[in-house]
């Protein structure tokens, strides 16, 4: 129950139905805030309970500053929780270690279960490994199904054992995309009150469902997890960026130019840590589906959040989508009630502003390593030939090798060339070259979610076919949309034939190529490619190009709409200029052009008009938890709490809550503490945490060898994030990673000091020897201490290595958080101070005192630290609320969320 301070409680009635709200205009201040924060405002109104959410935290939003920088930490309660398949099976393992430990202390585990919605898609684990036939989708699947038995095994007996937990299975969509289409709600009804759907997920994009008026973002695991289990999100009040539309777009563009406008003008003008508030004019003629293809990018342009009000578009939407009417009805009427229904003529206060004319925006793509890297399509073959020059060797670049006079129109002198002949199985030969463009992929809900671009690629097909032209032999080209529904009306309209002719047969739904799933290239072509080195590229309709994501063959990356992934299959180069050069030739030898393929916009339109229907969205959705036969006849353990396979290498039960007690063990003070390492600035949990291909050499390698799997089936650190074995192995083992302790190594290497001399070791044998040696660890480090993505993993493998504290210039404040979530003691230099300036190397035993005082109820503002060699100072704790607090006594938030479950 909210405290209720401001006497906002009211009711709101619509059609037949009441339903209890809590009125923002009982605020001061509130009128003039921009979207973003009144929904921001009404959450703290509903939850305030006088401890972690007070009046003043209230007064705060209401009173904000546009221009003062953020410094008031506040707590938001997201309404649900929205997983992938990688990051998601580790919160559920959580839950499930998380009943045992609740049996063990004699209580009733059925307790343990999200207290907020939680909804799972598995849409990371398909990969494309085959592609251009029509059995490739039931050929990808069942690979699928095979590398990822166990966890699907163990998400589907958690899809049964946990209430409010369900589970969309492999082959139905990507998250976002089943978010926006089915379990958004934009205003939620909950034990009979009516709020902002609210929601924070487990992947970066989860900010696509701002474009349907809801907030939220990505978080790490740990974060999720305490969402669920009805915990607050620690956050400051952020700054907010106005984004005003004006006009309209031009025929001929679409929202992939238009959001790599955006992503370009927004990184130029630094929004990391803000919000996005699109608004004016602009946005009423601004699709949803454009709408939700700007919002999924928010992460490219660094914001938390990039948001559009509701609008009648809004409610459109909804109704195409198969919402029912008295929801619509209700989203209608509390945006309205509550100040939240777009003004396109408001000019709310922002912290900040920019603004674009839509109709100034133009063809675009986007390489080719960053998505911010806009290329002006009209200029890309240009630009292909500056950027090439950084990706061949230097004995080729000095001689810039020309194309022989007789080589077709799309080449040029004087860019750096390798003609290469490639052998097909068949016996036919072809010749690539740098630029080749080797994949094609319509993938990633980023565009897949949006039926006007989906439909210009298929029309680009269909013309294409027509005229006689289809994908060069050596492009790999990938159809992996984001929902049933898309494959649906291509079938409807009769396009899939013209998609299957031109290679883009469906593979998988599912992120596929975006995240790097796009399988190995035809052996030929990855063996041509890798014997010549050749800068060979990807196409892809994603979100993310960086270096070595989308392939391993593949050094180039350009980010491009659907209909121009389809045409520059058919150009087979990024050396083509297809606003100009022929793709092809047709039937009689003509030359065929990318304006004779083109769809007008009334074509697409027409399609969209007459193929997408409501019916579509409720057939696809009706029992969209259920899955196919193969997903219902996976063999799960019944019960309440999991039957753990000893010898299962993707799922084990981690060790959070062994020995644990209901009463808390009183806090201690940290003595003979050595260094695992010490490191400088802008250490990113990409560093700390295990992500990629696992290599045989390395602990996690090792491992696997030794419970007997075979290094082809290794998988990578993301499929098995719900086996903390392998995850420990793998943090701190970044090839990148510099630890000063051992220098000239890189990667995840230290010194052990259980053993004379201190030799270099791997940092997970020297930590297993610390343990064993009964010896707390700690890590030094410089500024942005645990910046990029929130990653559960770089605070759970930190703690499972056995560091007690981290002692930082500064910190993300997410990781700041995250390491207080596992039990690790955040400490900061003095202000000015770092371990060079201290004299510290890192050899030195530690001590740190004052850390008791915790257990009087109060936080200490800093602790004495202390070493062996004299050195002295006071660190900063970075226990920044009572929440922290409470999480830090109970030795991490796990165990205090499993404690306060037991006492109700």
């Amino acid at each position: 129950m909210s405290a209720n301070s401001f006497d906002a409680r009211s009711t709101l009635r619509v059609g037949d139905e009441s339903y209890e709200i809590f009125k923002l205009d009982k605020v001061e201040g509130s009128a003039r805030l921009p979207y973003s924060l009144k929904v921001l405002l009404e959450n703290l109104l509903r939850t305030e309970d006088g401890a972690n959410i007070t009046a003043d935290h209230i007064r705060a939003i209401g009173g904000w500053d546009s221009q003062a920088q953020p410094s008031q930490e506040i707590q938001f309660t997201p309404a649900r929780v929205i997983m992938q398949d990688f990051t998601g099976v580790p919160c559920v393992v959580d839950l499930a270690t998380m009943r045992e430990a609740v049996k063990e202390l004699g209580g009733d585990p059925a307790k343990i279960n999200p207290l907020a919605p939680a909804e799972l898609v598995i849409d990371h684990s398909v990969i494309a490994d085959k592609f251009g036939t029509n059995e490739a989708f039931a050929q990808n699947v069942e690979l699928e199904y095979g590398r990822n038995k166990e966890r699907y095994q163990f998400l589907r007996w958690g899809q049964t054992a946990f209430d409010e937990f369900k589970v969309v299975p492999p082959g139905t969509g990507i998250v976002h995309q089943v978010n926006i289409e089915h379990l958004a709600r934009t205003v939620m009804v909950r034990g009979g009150q009516a709020y902002p759907d609210t929601l924070v997920g487990t992947d970066s994009h989860t900010t696509m469902v701002n474009g349907l008026g809801v907030l939220g973002w990505g978080v790490g695991g740990i974060e999720a997890e305490a969402a669920m289990l009805g915990q607050p999100v620690s956050m400051l009040i952020p700054r907010v960026v106005g984004f005003k539309l004006t006009g309209e777009l031009p025929a001929g563009t679409t929202a992939t130019d238009l959001v790599l406008t955006i992503t370009e003008m927004l990184r130029k003008h630094g929004v990391v840590g803000k919000f996005v508030e699109f608004y004016g004019q602009g946005v009423s003629a601004t699709s949803l589906a454009n709408r939700a293809t700007i919002g999924n990018m928010s992460p490219e342009f660094g914001s938390t959040a990039a948001i559009f009000p509701i609008d009648d578009e809004t409610l459109k939407y909804l109704r195409l989508t198969g919402r029912d009417e008295q929801q619509v009805a209700l989203v209608e009427a509390y945006a309205k009630e509550q100040g939240l229904w777009l003004d396109p003529a408001a000019e709310p206060d922002f912290s900040e502003k920019l603004e674009l004319d839509l109709s100034t925006v133009v063809p675009s793509i986007a390489g080719p390593k960053r998505p911010q890297d806009r290329i002006i399509l009209a200029n890309a073959k240009q630009q292909f030939a500056q950027d090439v020059r950084n990706y061949v060797s230097d004995d080729e670049e000095a001689g810039k090798e020309s194309f022989p006079a007789s080589d077709s129109p799309a080449t040029s002198n004087g860019v750096p060339s390798k003609p290469t002949t490639v052998t097909a199985p068949d016996g036919s030969t072809y010749e690539i070259d740098h630029g080749a463009v080797t994949v094609a992929a319509i993938t990633s809900c980023t565009n897949t979610s949006n039926p006007y671009v989906m439909v210009a690629a298929a029309l680009v097909a269909k013309k294409a076919v027509e005229k006689g032209l289809t994908r060069k032999p050596w492009v790999k080209t990938t159809l992996a949309p984001g929902s049933k529904v898309v494959t649906d009306y291509f079938d409807k309209a009769g396009l899939t034939p013209y998609l299957d002719k031109v290679g883009f047969n469906l593979v998988g739904y599912g992120c596929t190529t975006c995240i790097g799933n796009s399988g190995p290239l035809p052996e030929e072509v990855s063996k041509a490619v890798n014997d010549n080195d050749l800068a060979v590229t990807s196409v892809l309709s994603g979100n993310r190009n960086f270096e070595g994501r989308i392939n391993p063959d593949v050094k180039m990356n350009y980010l491009a709409s659907p209909p121009l992934v389809v045409a520059y299959a058919i150009a087979g180069s990024m050396k083509v200029d297809i606003t100009k050069d022929a793709l092809g030739v047709d039937q009689d030898g003509k030359p065929v052009y990318l304006t004779d393929i083109w769809p007008s916009e009334a074509e697409v339109n027409d399609v969209v008009a007459n193929a997408i229907g409501e019916d579509m969205f409720n057939k696809s959705y009706q029992d969209v938890f259920a899955g196919d036969a193969q997903w219902q006849a996976l063999s799960i353990p019944t019960g309440n709490t999991f039957e753990w396979d000893s010898e299962s290498t993707y799922v084990r039960k981690p060790p959070y809550f062994e020995g644990m007690t209901m009463e808390t063990t009183p806090v201690e003070d940290i003595t003979g503490a050595r260094v695992l390492a010490k490191l400088g600035d802008s250490v990113t949990t990409d560093h700390i945490s295990p992500a990629g291909a696992i290599k045989a050499d390395t602990p996690a390698g090792k491992y696997l060898t030794e419970h007997g799997i075979e290094r082809r089936d290794f998988n990578s650190y993301g499929s098995r994030r719900g086996n903390h074995e392998v995850m420990i192995r793998g943090t701190f083992a970044n090839i990148r990673l510099r630890n000063q302790i051992a220098p000239g190594t890189e990667g995840g290497f230290t010194r052990d000091f259980t053993q004379a001399d201190g030799p270099v070791s791997f940092i997970y044998d020297a930590s297993q020897n610390y343990q064993a040696a009964g010896t707390p660890l700690a890590i030094l480090a410089g500024k942005e201490y645990g910046s990029g993505s929130s990653r559960d993993w770089a605070a759970k493998g930190t703690a499972l290595l056995g560091v007690k504290a981290v002692i930082a210039e500064s910190y993300e404040r997410i990781h700041r958080s995250n390491l207080i979530g596992m039990g690790v003691l955040p400490l900061q230099f003095p202000e000015g101070q770092n371990a060079e300036t201290l004299g510290l190397t890192g050899e030195e035993t530690f001590s740190f005192t004052g850390v008791t005082e915790l257990n009087n109820g109060t936080t200490p503002r800093t602790v004495k630290v202390t070493t062996d060699t004299g050195v002295e100072f006071d660190g900063v704790v970075r226990i920044d609320t009572p929440g922290e607090a409470d999480y830090y006594r109970n030795g991490g938030i796990l165990q205090y969320v499993l404690r306060s479950l037991i006492r109700k």
